[in-house]
């Protein structure tokens, strides 16, 4: 269906920029990366500012010295991607796309699984409801969101199918809760109005002071219901701490296995974090 849409496009791009001998070999390489590309279409990027230039990290004495992750820089594409990717496909990347969406899922995995969510509960006063669940995964997605968009093409490649497994699991388990598709449907709504709203949030707050961090967590997690500062200074704390130990994790492992494990809620060592433990994968990624 895209086929021929995208060959006619290419071919008025090298026929403006390129000489005769260049549009021939060009044309050849266009056969082989349509058949390859058209079938790979995929849904538009997540909305998460790129923050590699300008991360703002947890500013204590005990977690100063966390070495950052070293920046990033823009991957170099020809025209012919470019022009692939801002009409919805994706071009060749770095790693294998299957074991990117593996690594994807495994990421959101470690996001509900590796959580204890009834601590959070407790600790920050929330109750215990599908919603509140959804308000304490989706600020875990994020800074993963917020980690991958880090690694080039192939980070944002995987943002979108650790969102994509999220609205997945949110939708499973509604069902399994029994409330019906027509009240099913007004919630996935709020929700994914809640979650871009968040994203945005914590982005200006991650990059600020802990001032705006703690409004930010106020009217995300908390609904503008927290009346405990001391509850809001230790939500602040944690993501202080885990975004600078998730900053540490090495970007390879994170997109080839996609094993991310947390900071627990309350520190008792905050040295602790300094050991960041190394992962493990085998050829095949797995």
């Amino acid at each position: 269906m895209y086929r021929r849409p995208l060959q006619s496009a290419v071919r008025q791009l090298l026929n403006a920029s390129a000489s005769r001998a260049v549009l021939g070999k060009a044309i050849e390489q266009d056969v082989c990366q349509s058949r390859a590309l058209v079938a790979c279409r995929i849904t538009a990027d997540v909305g998460v500012p790129n923050h590699s230039q300008y991360r703002a990290l947890h500013s204590t004495r005990e977690l100063h010295t966390v070495k950052e992750t070293p920046q990033t820089t823009d991957e170099e594409v020809g025209a012919l991607t470019k022009l692939i990717e801002a009409m919805g496909f994706t071009g060749p990347l770095k790693y294998n796309k299957w074991k990117i969406k593996i690594a994807a899922l495994r990421m959101y995995t470690c996001c509900v699984e590796r959580i204890n969510y009834d601590e959070f509960f407790e600790k920050c006063s929330l109750p215990d409801t599908l919603n509140s669940w959804f308000l304490v995964a989706q600020l875990h997605v994020w800074m993963c969101l917020v980690r991958m968009r880090q690694e080039g093409r192939a980070g944002k490649y995987m943002c979108r199918y650790i969102v994509h497994s999220m609205w997945e699991d949110v939708e499973q388990r509604s069902k399994i809760m029994g409330i019906d598709a027509i009240q099913r449907k007004e919630s996935m709504k709020v929700m994914t109005e809640t979650f871009y709203a968040a994203l945005f949030g914590y982005d200006e707050g991650i990059l600020s002071d802990d001032c705006v961090l703690a409004a930010a967590l106020w009217r995300n997690m908390f609904n503008r219901q927290c009346e405990d500062p001391r509850q809001l200074e230790l939500m602040v704390e944690y993501v202080r701490k885990q975004m600078q130990f998730i900053d540490a994790l090495d970007g390879e492992d994170l997109l080839l296995t996609g094993e991310v494990k947390w900071r627990p809620l309350v520190e008792e060592n905050a040295q602790s974090i300094l050991k960041v433990p190394s992962l493990t994968y085998n050829d095949a990624g797995l």
